[in-house]
Order: C-alpha cells, then sequence, then structure tokens
C-alpha cells in the first residue's frame, strides 16, 4: 500500500508587535516572540517569515508601519487573529516584540498535505441507502491543495456541466479557474463529496450531496505557509452564511513547539470552532519509527488543540467487515507535545483509499502505479490510492455533514462527543492510539437524530459502542448522552470541569452496568473543592489516559509538579522528568514493548522529527538546505533524533 507522509516546511512566524512596554503589560520581548523566533533574534543577519499579532484590530495599521520602519516588509493579512504576515530581518524581532501595540511574534511555519469499500465498512452506505441522507445543503470547506478544475465524480446530480465547487480560492498563486498542481486536494474532496459517476457508484464518497469551499493554500510539490492557512479559515469564517459552511477539513499539519493556547495556527482553528463551525484535522502519520516500533507524541498542529477533532488513521485490510479491521501503525499518536492532551479522537479508514485523482498533478505522475480506471470511458485515470490520516480525515467529515444534515443543531462538542460515545473500541489498543475507538458513521447518525428530536425518536444504542467520552484527558464512562447536556455549550472548553458561568459540566444521564437502563441521576463532574482543583470525572473510577499507566488513572502530580516519563532501553517506563543538559530536550519514557516518545527541540530551535515506515518503505532522517522538506527518521538507539539541518519547520501534509 502507498503511504505518503509529506511534511511541510511551516516557517509560520506569529509577530506579536507592542509599544514600549505599561505596568499593564508585564510581558518582555522575549516571552512575545514563538519559540522558534528566540534564537534568530540574536543573529545579527537573515530575515524570517513571521506572523503578528496586534493587541487588537485597530492597532494593526500602527504595528504595520512599525514594521516597515523596521525593515519589514508586509504581507498578507489575517483579520482573524488581527495579525499580519511578513518578511523582516532578524535583528527586527526583539524590537517588533517589544513594542506595546504587538500581542505576539511567530514564526510562518511551512504546511504540507501528509474508497471502495470504505463507505461501507464505517457505515456511509446505509446511512445514505437506509436514512436518505448524503450531505445535501451542508457546506464543507477545503483547505488543501486545490481541486481539478473538472471530475464527473464532483458535478452536480441533473446539472450538466456544473459542478459541486461553490467557491474557489488561490492562497498561493491567485487564480480565479479552479485547479490542483499536486493533487492531494482533489483526492480529499472526492472522499467527502464523490458520488462515484465514473465507477458505477463504487467509489462514492461519505457525503456525495454535500457542496464543497475548496482553499488552495499548498503548492504543486505540497508546501505551504500556516499564514495561507489561517486566511484560509479567516475566509471560511467571514463567509459561513454565503457557503452555509459547518465543517472545515484540514489533511494538513504543523509541529507543536508551543502550547495550544499561544500557537497562532490553533487560535485560528478556535476562532471558527467558536462560530460553530466543526474544525476536523488529520493527527499525522508519525507513529512508527525506522525499526517499526511503535512511537507516542506525533500528533501534529491543529490537531493537538482540545477544540479541533482529531483523526488518526485504521486500516479495513480490504474488506467491509468491521471484526478485522486494525490500526494503521503510521497513525500518529498521543499525548500531544507540550500540553501532554490525550489525542487523537477517534480513527477512522485511512490505508488504501481509493478517489478522485487530478490529471496532470504532481501525484498523478509521480504514482501513476496507483491509478485505477473507472467503469465509464473517460480521457484520464479517474482514480488514485493513496494512504494516510490525510486519508482518514476526510471520511470523518463526510460523517459530520451527515450528522448534521440529519441535525442542523449540533454543536461541535455535540458533533464530538456522539461520535466518540458512538465508536468501536478495539482490544489491543490504549487511548492514545485509538482515541475512543474507529468511527461508526451510522451510529453516529442514529444519535445525531436523537438529539433532534428526543421524545419522539428511540434512544439508540449497540453493544459495539465504545459508550465512553475522552473528556479531556479522562475516559468518561458510565452513563449516556442526551441533548440536554451543558458540556455542548459553546462557552465549554472540551475537556473543563465547569461551564463559564460556574456550573459543574454535565454529559447526560446515568445507566446500569450494561447501560441499558438509562436513571434520571445527572451524569457530571463533581467538584471535591471549592475552586474546583480536585474533579471527581463522572464516577471516582475515571481513568487517566495520558498518565493511568503509572499513576492509576491519577494525574501524577505530587508537591504541584507534574512528573514525566524518562527514556527507557528495556520494558520498564519511569515517571521523573528529564532534560538534555541543554535543557532543550525533554524525552518521555514509554511502554512495555520499548516504543519511544521524543518531544523537545534542537539547540538552535529547529523541529523534532519523529521516525514512520510502512511496509518496508525507506525513511530517511533530515530536511534539505532549502527549507523544502522534512523527511521522518530515527536514530538507532529508538529514540527520535532531533533534526538540526532546517532552517524553518515544515508543515506536514498528512
Amino acid at each position: 500500500m502507498l503511504k505518503i507522509v509529506n511534511v511541510i516546511r511551516s516557517s509560520v512566524i506569529v509577530c506579536a508587535l507592542v509599544a514600549p512596554a505599561t505596568s499593564a503589560d508585564a510581558q518582555t520581548p522575549s516571552s512575545k516572540l514563538g519559540p522558534l523566533l528566540q534564537p534568530r533574534a540574536s543573529s545579527p543577519t537573515g530575515r524570517s517569515r513571521v506572523i503578528v499579532r496586534a493587541v487588537n484590530a485597530a492597532s494593526l495599521p500602527l504595528v504595520t508601519f512599525v514594521m516597515r520602519q523596521l525593515g519589514g516588509v508586509p504581507g498578507r493579512q489575517l483579520p482573524i487573529l488581527d495579525a499580519v504576515a511578513a518578511d523582516v530581518p532578524n535583528t527586527a524581532l526583539t524590537p517588533l516584540a517589544g513594542n506595546g501595540l504587538v500581542r505576539a511574534v511567530a514564526l510562518d511555519r511551512a504546511v504540507r498535505g501528509l474508497l471502495d469499500g470504505t463507505t461501507a465498512t464505517v457505515g456511509a452506505t446505509s446511512v445514505r441507502q437506509d436514512l436518505g441522507y448524503d450531505g445535501a445543503g451542508i457546506g464543507v470547506a477545503v483547505i488543501d491543495s486545490g481541486v481539478t478544475t473538472w471530475h464527473d465524480d464532483l458535478s452536480a446530480p441533473g446539472v450538466p456541466g456544473s459542478q459541486r465547487i461553490d467557491q474557489f480560492v488561490d492562497f498561493v498563486n491567485g487564480q480565479q479557474i479552479p485547479y490542483d498542481d499536486y493533487g492531494h486536494g482533489t483526492h480529499v474532496a472526492g472522499i467527502i463529496a464523490g458520488n462515484g459517476f465514473d465507477s458505477d457508484g463504487a467509489r462514492a464518497g461519505v457525503a456525495p450531496g454535500a457542496r464543497l469551499l475548496v482553499l488552495k493554500v499548498l503548492d504543486g510539490n505540497g508546501r505551504g505557509r500556516i499564514s495561507d492557512v489561517i486566511a484560509a479559515i479567516d475566509y471560511v469564517v467571514a463567509n459561513q452564511g454565503t457557503f452555509h459552511t459547518r465543517v472545515i477539513n484540514l489533511s494538513v499539519g504543523a509541529g507543536v513547539f508551543e502550547s495550544y493556547n499561544s500557537d497562532l495556527l490553533t487560535l485560528a482553528a478556535k476562532k471558527a470552532v467558536d462560530r460553530g463551525i466543526v474544525v476536523v484535522a488529520a493527527a499525522g502519520n508519525a507513529g512508527r519509527n525506522s525499526q517499526g516500533r511503535d512511537v507516542y507524541g506525533g500528533t501534529l498542529a491543529p490537531g493537538n488543540a482540545p477544540w479541533v477533532l482529531t483523526v488518526g488513521a485504521s486500516s479495513t485490510q480490504g474488506t467491509v467487515d468491521r471484526g478485522d479491521d486494525i490500526m494503521a501503525r503510521f497513525s500518529s499518536r498521543g499525548p500531544s507535545a507540550v500540553d501532554r492532551a490525550a489525542k487523537p479522537d477517534l480513527v477512522a479508514p485511512g490505508v488504501g483509499t481509493e478517489s478522485l485523482s487530478a490529471p496532470g498533478s504532481t501525484l498523478y505522475t509521480s504514482r501513476s502505479q496507483y491509478l485505477i480506471n473507472g467503469t465509464v470511458p473517460t480521457p484520464f485515470m479517474p482514480y488514485l490510492v493513496l494512504s494516510g490520516t490525510s486519508q482518514a480525515t476526510p471520511v470523518v467529515t463526510g460523517t459530520v455533514a451527515l450528522m448534521l444534515q440529519a441535525n442542523p443543531t449540533l454543536s461541535p462538542n455535540a458533533v464530538k462527543a456522539i461520535l466518540q460515545y458512538t465508536a468501536q473500541q478495539y482490544e489491543g489498543y490504549d487511548a492514545l492510539t485509538q482515541g475512543a475507538g474507529f468511527l461508526n458513521a451510522r451510529g453516529a447518525v442514529d444519535l445525531a437524530r436523537f438529539f433532534q428530536s428526543p421524545l419522539t425518536i428511540p434512544l439508540p444504542g449497540a453493544a459495539t459502542w465504545s459508550r465512553q467520552l475522552l473528556w479531556g484527558n479522562h475516559r468518561i464512562q458510565g452513563g449516556v448522552i442526551t441533548p440536554g447536556a451543558n458540556a455542548w455549550g459553546s462557552d465549554v472548553p472540551w475537556g473543563a470541569a465547569r461551564t463559564a458561568a460556574g456550573a459543574t459540566v454535565t454529559w447526560g444521564v446515568q445507566c446500569d452496568p450494561g447501560c441499558t437502563q438509562p436513571t434520571t441521576a445527572t451524569w457530571g463532574t463533581t467538584c471535591v473543592t471549592l475552586d474546583c482543583s480536585v474533579v471527581v470525572w463522572g464516577s471516582v473510577t475515571s481513568e487517566n489516559v495520558v498518565w493511568g499507566w503509572t499513576c492509576g488513572g491519577a494525574d501524577c502530580n505530587f508537591a504541584g509538579t507534574s512528573l514525566v516519563w524518562t527514556p527507557t532501553s528495556g520494558s520498564t517506563s519511569g515517571t521523573s522528568a528529564a532534560t538534555s543538559s541543554s535543557e532543550d530536550t525533554v524525552v518521555w519514557g514509554t511502554g512495555d514493548e520499548g516504543d519511544t516518545v521524543v518531544w523537545g527541540t534542537a539547540d538552535d530551535g529547529d523541529t523534532v522529527v519523529w521516525g514512520t515506515a510502512d511496509q518496508g518503505d525507506t525513511v530517511v532522517r533530515g530536511t534539505s538546505r532549502d527549507e523544502d522538506t522534512v523527511v521522518w527518521g530515527t536514530s538507532g538507539d529508538q529514540s527520535a533524533e532531533l533534526d538540526r539541518s532546517c532552517e524553518d519547520p515544515q508543515l506536514a501534509v498528512i
């Protein structure tokens, strides 16, 4: 099977400019420089591509003026964050960050894009055939490498010459007519909304009635910048009403170098979620090193953020029988770097996915052995086989479109909860590998319909459902999620113990051990202390899936200090902090088979790379000197090496 592991350079510099510091602004210039820019600030030469975030929209013109005075060249405006992309001298980084009107300055990191049988396996086919839902009326934004100018499978039924592309916006070359010179975006679009025209319906996508808003942020080599991704998210939010956009698909990712609470890419995604848009992102393809060992901690941004619906990849093994499904070894595992958050949220088929090709594109030419003919005459081979979490993500995106057609009132929190609760949990995989379980599209749509009409539609359920939530880092079990629970509110962060108003979070009602008979007792959090610093998460048996291996479900916090795992060479794992002598790298030990997790950065702030391989694929470590490519790889000691050769950390097409 083909597996694409594309890592895109991500030189995203979030530039926060602040005028002379005042008593109200205690931040130092260095604290406002992103971690990847801090080493560059002391360089007397060179320039950096950055994103500069102002304290508010009114300050942005003045920030731009200051930037010009310091030798910077402003680029694309990013209104969603009151920011602007720019190219600035490294000598200007500290003065920029020291300006009182600047909130943050970050590196403009680079990004790159990493069905026959799939829809039947997850239950999407039965949703269309039995319930009649196909995603009609739901707008889906595909932020990727574009879409081919024409494909039969994207045509609108009964409208000759039409395509279900409501708008195409090119953030790379500014062209007006749809195109896809890389081919990745077309493949993703087909998984979501292809109608199978060229295959007599056999290779239809999950939601063939959905309409697409396509935003091109990757070039013909699958490379891009996070500033363009942020601009694309901004466009989606600004035009949400026009295109009825309810879902964003991000089959691209960037390295994680700071908390999701300060990373500009994850913050842009949050702006969309706050507007009721479900953001679905790929976990990444860093689940295995060059020696074939599983590795943890490789989830990419923005999939590391709790408000994002993060998708890992499973394999159907070429059958529609769910009983033989397995995890794709390349799929990135949690927890996330820096914040140590449980990810992914769930997994979906992403191996050997047959979807639309883009004739003349890079992938059409370079992967010609994976092209497939249809069942009707066409001037080119209309289908292409690819593997990766890039392919698993649109399977979930299409399912979300079906859910929202069935129940347009669902919030992003409710969508994630329903998907997790109805997922199928498989033995042998922990929660940081499979999340809440394997996607069950039919169950998700059934429960979404119940949320719409709980008085007239019977509560659905099946023995195969996981009946659990990964609420933050805690596995929550023992209840039935209900429409009236306050956890689905737009003001409730995923994983919070309390709502914004101070009420304890509830998910629904409790039920008996077999979950066959719901009760009237509330299923929710209980704050043991007044400040909610000690919480009972649903029940005293709830498990912390991040630290549960060594702390019996507790947080592993003693005397206010988080204990972290040390690297191990054998089968045991430790619980103490370990950093390199230069305090650059933190290495986190792993489980019973000697698997390894590595987080951190090299001495100059460059990215960390993890190893992956799939069925004998060759793995090479490092990046080219022209900042073009990062390829996953590791050294022979089972610890992922730090890449010290790249000027700019890369975003990945996953």
